[in-house]
């Protein structure tokens, strides 16, 4: 089985094509924000070009649904739908805090993947990596202060809010606070096909239209909406 998929959840950028868990060609970009539509495409032709492939072989279409980026999330949704309704095709979406868990395989403690989500809230997962992650409660959206309380006994951290928040971690958790190194911060869709694959053989694989984004707050239009309203 051939797998694309597509990370555009966060700021660094990643297009994996696998076949039957090998990994066949992966591309990485820094490309936030608008740059992303400008890179995704033409990147992700020359990615299927030099496995000699075009997308109507692909068997299955993957890509981050988030959390992350509002703006990213979308992107990558939407053009893994696309391929998947023009090619007829299963299609799957990988929660972004789960392809960051997939850094570490076979931890000996449960692993929370971080990312920054602004307004002094943390995108939070909690997974145990055996090897690969099996959630241990629901990805959330959280004051970092109010995930620490959720957590006991030795925990590691990963991802850019356990960066930028590290020294708070460290302060509230002592020596329950393990770090991944920096190299492990970055989600990758390598990983995102991988996972894609596993979900693909349990079942857990849709059509285009079940495919959604996961943001687990509302954008800021939808906030400002509300509040006209």
């Amino acid at each position: 089985m051939l797998t694309l998929c597509l990370d555009t959840s966060t700021g660094p950028s990643s297009i994996a094509i696998s076949r039957d868990g090998q990994l066949l060609a992966a591309s990485l970009v820094t490309a936030p924000g608008k740059r992303q539509n400008a890179w995704l495409l033409p990147e992700l032709q020359r990615t299927l070009a030099s496995c000699e492939l075009d997308s109507a072989q692909i068997d299955l279409f993957a890509c981050a649904s988030g959390p992350g980026s509002f703006t990213g999330v979308r992107t990558g949704v939407a053009t893994i739908q696309g391929l998947a309704l023009a090619h007829g095709k299963p299609c799957i979406g990988i929660s972004t805090l789960a392809l960051l868990a997939m850094q570490l395989p076979y931890a000996q403690h449960p692993v929370c993947p971080l990312l920054d989500a602004r307004k002094n809230e943390v995108y939070a997962g909690l997974y145990r990596c055996n090897p690969l992650p099996t959630p241990l409660r629901d990805d959330c959206a959280l004051p970092l202060e109010e995930v620490l309380k959720q957590l006991s006994g030795p925990t590691i951290f990963l991802g850019d809010g356990a960066t930028r928040y590290r020294q708070l971690i460290e302060d509230l958790l002592g020596d329950n606070a393990l770090f991944a190194p920096l190299s492990h911060a970055i989600p990758s869709a390598v990983h995102g096909a991988l996972l894609a694959e596993d979900a693909f053989r349990h079942g857990r694989a849709g059509s285009p239209e079940q495919l959604l984004p996961t943001y687990l707050r509302l954008s800021e239009a939808e906030l400002s909406r509300q509040k006209k309203i």
